[in-house]
């Protein structure tokens, strides 16, 4: 009995410990800049390029739009959209 008693105990004090949410700094959320990987619009797509996509424009996911492909409307700030035609080649760069 006594050992539950100080179980209890332990369970309340702990209970009681708090966390400042301000000593926790959360990463800054990364946001797609699309003008700054334009100059690839005309080039050839490869998993090269879409890294240096990714890079430059600050994003932290790279969707690839292949010809007639649906896309969902979802947006998110941290992702960079790259479209391509039959010829393999970019025909635009754009966030979300």
């Amino acid at each position: 009995m006594r050992g539950l008693m100080i179980l209890a105990a332990a369970g309340l004090v702990a209970g009681c410990a708090t966390t400042d949410a301000a000593d926790k700094t959360a990463p800054a959320p990364m946001v797609c800049n699309a003008e700054a990987a334009k100059a690839h619009v005309g080039k050839t797509a490869s998993q090269e390029r879409g890294a240096a996509i990714l890079k430059e424009a600050g994003a932290r996911t790279l969707r690839w739009g292949p010809p007639r492909g649906a896309w969902t409307m979802d947006y998110r700030q941290d992702r960079v959209n790259v479209r391509y035609d039959e010829g393999m080649v970019i025909t635009g760069i754009t966030c979300g």
